[in-house]
């Protein structure tokens, strides 16, 4: 499933991510993922459920490689010495071969495959968005957080972003989308959510969302939004 939450600057979207992702602690209620309480867990243990997030502003490190970047997304799945090992210290050849295997179909893939041993930095932003959807996909997650993935994107990045999204979905994973693209979010999503100042105003799927007249005065009828 591919679920979209929409609304103005200021809605409540990335706090929304940042709860789920063990960022802030939510003022009130409890996350649960997959039957399993995650409130209180910190970053890395939420990852570690199979909850992996991308953020609107790219982080990665511009100095190590295209696979090097990708390989650090391996954590949830690699033991304590392959993180330790791309650290330059000691690790299991045997599991750095494994990962790097498992790793490089994902970088063919997104078209990056040639440019896996170039440093991060030298890439174009549209390559770079994907290299950080690689490393998303990496730990094989379950689910995805993706905070606006089109943003700084041309027209033919966005739509090759909607047909890896469709085919993301179809690999049973769910995606939890937060975009400002509208054409985006109506194409690709099963499901939208709205918010406005922390609030759910609406919920449904696209075609509901698109004729529902709150969110048509608060946001979709809005040239600024």
């Amino acid at each position: 499933m591919i679920k979209a939450v929409i609304g103005p600057n200021g809605a409540g979207k990335t706090t929304l991510f940042n709860m789920i992702a063990g960022y802030f602690p939510p003022s009130g209620g409890q996350v649960f993922f997959q039957d399993t309480l995650i409130t209180g867990m910190k970053p890395y243990q939420v990852a570690g459920q199979g909850i992996l997030r991308t953020f609107q502003n790219l982080k990665l490190s511009s100095h190590l490689s295209v696979l090097d970047n990708v390989l650090l997304g391996r954590h949830r799945v690699g033991k304590a010495e392959f993180l330790s090992g791309m650290l330059a210290l000691k690790r299991s050849r045997k599991e750095e071969k494994e990962a790097e295997e498992a790793v490089l179909p994902i970088l063919e893939w997104l078209n990056i495959i040639d440019q896996k041993d170039t440093e991060l930095g030298n890439l174009s932003f549209g390559n770079q968005r994907a290299v950080e959807l690689a490393r998303a996909l990496a730990s094989d997650p379950p689910m995805l957080l993706l905070d606006e993935p089109a943003a700084g994107l041309n027209m033919h990045e966005t739509e090759d972003l909607a047909q890896r999204l469709q085919t993301i979905k179809e690999q049973g994973r769910t995606i939890l989308l937060v975009e400002h693209d509208m054409s985006l979010v109506m194409d690709i999503s099963d499901e939208i959510v709205v918010l406005n100042f922390g609030q759910k105003i609406a919920e449904g799927e696209p075609k509901d969302i698109q004729k529902n007249e709150e969110v048509i005065r608060i946001y979709l009828g809005d040239d600024d939004a």
